[in-house]
């Protein structure tokens, strides 16, 4: 595998394991599990496409096809982190309390309703908001530079 890679999946651990001492310190809450979800500060998906396109900035150049793919492909990534990812994660809120609502409903009115299973509750936070993207794609930045620069000897 090449460094690349190695670089950009080493980012993306690094912003999982950011998630778990960031909410602590916003929330005060420690909760590990974070490490395997998705969505929070900071973006894992900005981080590991940043850190590729820098390392391959840094390596090959900005004016290789490389860079190109790279980029388009990061930017890509990003905007639907926080845009279309993000919606769908507010719409989820909107249908989980709408499931909530009819649970209240039918105890306090008995209302007979055929069910054959509750449904489980869908996962709310599954995008980012623009600062997390923000945040994932400095420490990408950050992360494909020193990765570089302490591989460069390899080359």
């Amino acid at each position: 595998m090449n460094k690349g890679v190695y670089i950009a999946l080493l980012s993306i651990g690094l912003a999982q394991g950011l998630k778990i001492p960031i909410h602590f310190f916003r929330k005060k809450e420690f909760r590990p599990e974070l490490f395997f979800h998705t969505g929070g500060m900071p973006s894992s998906h900005s981080a590991g496409v940043s850190s590729l396109t820098t390392y391959i900035a840094l390596k090959r150049g900005i004016p290789t096809i490389d860079f190109a793919l790279s980029l388009i492909y990061g930017l890509i990534v990003m905007y639907d982190a926080q845009g279309i990812r993000r919606q769908t994660g507010e719409l989820t809120l909107k249908v989980n309390s709408m499931g909530e609502l009819i649970d209240k409903i039918k105890k306090e009115e008995s209302v007979a309703f055929e069910q054959k299973e509750t449904p489980k509750k869908l996962k709310e936070m599954l995008g980012h908001q623009p600062i997390e993207v923000i945040g994932g794609a400095l420490l990408g930045v950050a992360t494909g530079t020193i990765g570089y620069f302490l591989t460069e000897k390899d080359r």
